[in-house]
């Protein structure tokens, strides 16, 4: 278990974190077209992961809509925004928000 601080109060977490500098294993996710994606895809870029609970949640909206804006500032770099929506629901969001530099992946 890892303790973070958000806002001041700390927030025990399922599980460790990752080692600053680890390297994330290969994963199956599933793209906005339905086709199975692996992190090993994106090979030769940059790879942020940007993992949140829900789309339709105000907090991460508001993280997907940031990495959206600092996607284009970031060179050989590919965002990859993952949550528990649907790939419907994704492409729903991410069409009304106008987000189109970052991957969504369920």
């Amino acid at each position: 278990m890892a303790v973070i601080t958000v806002g001041g109060t700390p927030v025990h977490t399922r599980g460790s974190l990752p080692a600053v500098g680890s390297r994330a294993p290969d994963f199956l996710l599933t793209g906005a077209d339905l086709k199975d994606v692996r992190l090993a895809d994106f090979k030769g870029k940059r790879r942020i992961l940007s993992i949140v609970t829900s789309l339709d949640t105000g907090t991460c909206a508001a993280s997907a809509r940031r990495f959206n804006q600092e996607a284009s500032r970031l060179p050989n770099v590919v965002i990859l925004t993952i949550s528990n929506d649907l790939p419907f629901a994704q492409k729903r969001f991410c069409e009304a928000e106008g987000i189109d530099r970052v991957v969504p992946l369920s």
